[in-house]
């Protein structure tokens, strides 16, 4: 039974899983398009020594020539452009196509501290905190949980029609055991009643 209800429950969410998963894709577009008119080409710059293609850093991460980002400290060395970027130049916001796929990656929760991390090393403080915290608290928080609603929903609705079922049943074996006991005391009286005649009737026989 409980197995039963938990497929009628999932069959039930599909619809609602459906718009789900639209509103969820919806965010991800959003997030996406705003992340390319904020972050285009932020995560290319790293830290190389001076008058070479060398990378100074044994783990590289975004730096940034100016502003409050992360500055190259090590000697003879200089923060410049033609990094790949992080992720093997997956983790940007270079085209719609990877920012899509960066928004997701920050919606799952998977490593979005450290995509936040690399956008304040590339640009600043402010504006990646606000964009990612806000994308995690609505895109993760809110739009995902909604699945464990509707989920929980549907199992409890489930769960009150299989009760009701039961109950239901219960009392019509609890009637038929009524009805068939109030046959079988008919029966009995009946039984009763042909047992108190039977004796007059053999009396009147052994008269003739």
């Amino acid at each position: 039974p409980s197995l039963h209800i938990v497929l009628n429950s999932i069959m039930k969410a599909l619809v609602p899983l459906l718009h789900i998963a639209l509103l969820v894709l919806f965010v991800i577009i959003i997030y996406a398009i705003i992340g390319l008119e904020l972050f285009l080409g932020r995560m290319h710059k790293t830290c190389y020594f001076l008058g070479s293609d060398l990378e100074a850093e044994e783990d590289p991460s975004p730096c940034a020539s100016s502003g409050s980002g992360r500055a190259c400290t090590l000697n003879q060395t200089e923060c410049r452009g033609r990094w790949p970027g992080p992720n093997g130049g997956i983790t940007n916001f270079d085209n719609f196509f990877f920012a899509m796929l960066t928004v997701f990656q920050c919606v799952t929760m998977e490593g979005w501290t450290d995509v936040l991390y690399w956008m304040q090393d590339a640009m600043g403080y402010e504006l990646p905190w606000v964009y990612f915290v806000s994308l995690v608290i609505f895109g993760s928080f809110f739009v995902l949980n909604l699945v464990l609603g509707v989920l929980s929903g549907e199992f409890s609705k489930e769960r009150e029609k299989a009760k009701a079922r039961g109950d239901f049943q219960k009392q019509r074996e609890k009637q038929q055991m009524e009805e068939d006991l109030r046959g079988y005391l008919d029966w009995i009286t009946q039984a009763e009643e042909l047992d108190m005649e039977d004796p007059s009737a053999d009396g009147n026989l052994g008269s003739m």
